[in-house]
């Protein structure tokens, strides 16, 4: 099966780049956020190919006046991975690794321009990988990039250019992770699901601090870094370590969202610490991750566009579909030996199952 991509010089294996390997779980995604320094227009977008379903789907989400606009689309692959467009929704790389576009054309009350532009370049993050007994649940790669966002958003007529200095993060990742309709037959023995995240895209004046950790139901993590990177940083860049960790965290009552929390990063001169002052909450749903109707790589047909509009005031957020969350925060970063820096990023955070440092069952 030839297509588009098997004429530029891409391929991994002997094989058409129509096939991925061997598992019906494979996908490749790109994801982006972005925000205006005031803490104003929030927004995000997902856009993921899944090969051996033959499916690719694309959101885009906006918060504005307390509710989260969400405009979801799918359609069949027709396996043409470099058609990197899905209803209204299209991306195109306009300089690999450093500037893309998203472009939502007018649909259901929506449109939108966004050109994003790398602060550094890319870090690669250790590959996750996963496994559930014998069963890989998770084996990919992801790069992640802080960037710099230009355009305009339009909900409703109401059009809004995104303010100077506006912010956000990107990222990319390929591999394998549950897309599509659940396994028909699980695991066994049956385990208790369960699953600890936490990721922490931070920009500054004249930095980005990543900070992610995959962890045990007993606080082990099995995938962990942090990375403070000075804009303009290139591929060998930055302060690298695996010792980091987020401390005194608080929890919402009632929720698996922290109120609060402290990173820490061991450096040489001491304890750099990155304090997170949540104060808007971003539902992952909005975009796919976890939606009971808009599952990644699930069938809903030829071509599919629909909006979803969420009340944020009045959702539950204890409800399964309202776990995963990016929580827009302002962070305070201290240094030993430097004054404090003020900086704006997300606290994404996802529980399932029980959690024992935290208290959780």
């Amino acid at each position: 099966m030839l297509t588009k991509a098997d004429d530029f010089p891409i391929h991994q294996t002997p094989e058409p780049i129509a096939y991925s390997g061997t598992d019906r779980n494979f996908y490749d995604r790109y994801f982006f956020n972005g925000y205006n320094l005031d803490g104003t227009e929030f927004f995000a977008a997902a856009f993921g190919v899944y090969p051996h379903l033959n499916i690719a789907d694309a959101h885009f989400s906006v918060i504005r006046d307390g509710v989260e606009h969400c405009l979801h689309a799918s359609k069949f692959l027709n396996m043409e991975r470099m058609d990197i467009v899905c209803g209204p929704i299209s991306i195109e790389v306009i300089e690999p690794l450093q500037k893309l576009k998203l472009t939502v054309e007018p649909s259901n009350g929506f449109a939108a321009e966004i050109v994003f532009e790398g602060r550094t370049f890319p870090i690669e993050e250790p590959r996750f990988m996963y496994r559930i007994g014998p069963r890989a649940f998770m084996d990919y790669t992801r790069l992640t990039q802080n960037v710099r966002c230009t355009g305009w958003i339009e909900i409703d007529g109401v059009r809004r250019e995104l303010q100077a200095g506006a912010v956000g993060t990107r990222d990319r990742s390929w591999g394998v992770r549950p897309v599509g309709a659940a396994d028909a037959q699980p695991p066994v023995p049956p385990v208790m699901p369960s699953f600890f995240w936490q990721w922490t895209p931070l920009n500054f004046a004249d930095k980005s601090v990543f900070f992610h950790v995959n962890a045990n139901p007993d606080g082990a993590a099995w995938n962990t870094r942090a990375v403070i990177l000075p804009d303009g940083s290139g591929p060998e860049g930055g302060y690298h370590t695996p010792g980091a960790s987020i401390d005194n965290v608080s929890m919402i009552p009632g929720t698996r969202h922290a109120a609060t929390g402290e990173l820490v990063i061991p450096l040489q001169q001491g304890q750099a610490k990155v304090k997170f002052e949540p104060f808007l909450t971003f539902l992952m749903r909005g975009i796919g991750y976890g939606h009971p109707t808009w599952r990644h790589g699930g069938f809903k047909g030829e071509l599919v566009v629909e909006r979803e509009d969420i009340d944020l005031a009045s959702v539950n957020m204890a409800s399964p579909e309202n776990l995963h969350i990016q929580a827009l925060s302002h962070v305070t970063l201290t240094v030993p030996g430097e004054e404090p820096q003020h900086g704006m990023g997300v606290f994404e955070q996802l529980i399932l199952g029980p959690y024992r440092p935290y208290g959780l069952s």
